[in-house]
């Protein structure tokens, strides 16, 4: 009996030791670990908001990308704004920096100098103004005298501020007066070192002269935008985008007001039967005011009766052709004269338009300039359809050049 019973206890210890080794594996892999479970951990985790961003102590390259991704520019430079972060707010003309209070009493006794020569100067102005002009030698020679006076005095005011660090804190920052010269210079600096260069790269990448123009020096900076896009020179636009009449802002670093006339000229109109290309004018309007305070020109808000020669014309090009040049010309009028809307609409035309014989007829020059371009896409014929135009259902293809006819040699040579 006693065999009997032995036998199921040999059997089942085998069992329960296998059974304890796993529970003190577990239990001891159980006390390793310390980390919280899933559903714990989420519990646990605080909820961390995004640094909020100040535009004004941005210092680092990722950063201003933070800010500009979400819709704000950083203000002035990266070491100005370093300086700033590092001063606990302090006003930047009282930064506590020995070398910098020093220079900045240099730069005040040169200013005071420069303030010294513009009262002389335009003393100096005023008694040739009294002058009679048979004792300088006529009026012409009064004239060039006093501008000559007036440029140099305008020189004067800009060598006094172009040093002032306050100056350039407030150009950087975006809040200069563009009535005074010191900011006019500076802002024409700024353009001439890249915007400029980029432009002048542009017009001559694609032929806009001489095909348009013969000549071109541009002294004022265009910028061109349909709604919120804003378009870099020479960038393709969707025929959608170009449907709605653009807004151009035009920059001039000289002061007093003047007339300008505004126009956009598409330079490749497909003619078939020259198997060439015409020019068609897409926006005409005159006697506008431009300043360097009255910048902005929206197409929509110019006065139709004043001002709109010809009406904004969608860009569009047909099927097949090449892509189009869309040139964008600022044209001053000459001092004090304001052109006849109403004759220029009876002789005005939008189909060969020349902007040489324009600028002849009206005695415009160009200041400025800006260009895009439009190629067929898929919304080029809605766009042609809702402006009433033609060709929308045509496609131009590549003539094949004729094949020479084939010339038999003459067998004999190779005898």
């Amino acid at each position: 009996m006693a065999s009997v019973m032995s036998a199921p206890t040999y059997t089942i210890k085998p069992a329960l030791r296998c059974l304890c080794r796993s529970r003190n594996t577990l239990h001891s892999l159980r006390s390793i670990t310390t980390t919280a479970s899933q559903h714990q951990e989420a519990a646990l985790q605080p909820t961390t908001t995004p640094p909020i961003l100040d535009p004004n102590l941005v210092s680092t390259r990722k950063e201003e990308q933070q800010l500009l991704s979400a819709g704000v520019s950083p203000i002035g430079s990266r070491r100005r704004r370093a300086a700033v972060q590092s001063t606990s707010n302090i006003p930047f003309e009282q930064l506590p920096y020995q070398c910098f209070q020093e220079a900045r009493k240099i730069l005040q006794a040169d200013r005071e100098e420069k303030l010294r020569q513009i009262e002389e100067e335009r003393r100096r102005i005023a008694k040739a103004e009294a002058l009679d002009p048979a004792k300088c030698g006529g009026e012409a020679g009064k004239k060039g005298k006093l501008i000559a006076m007036h440029k140099y005095l305008e020189e004067l005011k800009v060598l006094a501020d172009v040093n002032d660090p306050l100056i350039k804190k407030r150009f950087e920052d975006g809040l200069g007066d563009m009535s005074r010269p010191i900011y006019r210079y500076l802002a024409d600096r700024k353009w001439r070192e890249y915007k400029r260069l980029v432009m002048m790269q542009r017009i001559s990448q694609m032929h806009i002269v001489p095909d348009v123009l013969p000549h071109l020096d541009p002294i004022a900076e265009v910028s061109l935008a349909f709604g919120r896009r804003n378009v870099q020179p020479g960038e393709f636009v969707d025929s959608r985008v170009s449907e709605i009449p653009p807004r151009l802002n035009v920059h001039v670093f000289e002061k007093g007001e003047k007339l300008v006339t505004l126009v956009v000229v598409d330079s490749d109109v497909p003619n078939v039967e020259k198997d060439s290309f015409d020019y068609r004018c897409h926006f005409l309007a005159t006697n506008i005011p431009l300043s360097p305070t009255t910048t902005s020109f929206p197409f929509s808000v110019l006065s139709k009766e004043t001002q709109v020669v010809l009406p904004w014309l969608p860009p569009h090009a047909q099927k097949g052709s090449p892509y189009h040049r869309l040139s964008i010309f600022v044209l001053q009028q000459s001092e004090g004269k304001v052109l006849d809307v109403k004759a220029m609409r009876t002789r005005e035309i939008r189909e060969g338009f020349n902007l040489r014989s324009f600028n002849d007829r009206h005695l415009v020059k160009p200041i400025g300039v800006h260009l895009f371009r439009t190629i067929w896409d898929e919304g080029t014929e809605g766009v042609m359809r809702r402006a009433g135009l033609e060709g929308a259902n045509i496609e131009l293809r590549r003539r094949k050049p004729e094949a020479l006819p084939y010339k038999k040699k003459d067998g004999a040579r190779y005898r």
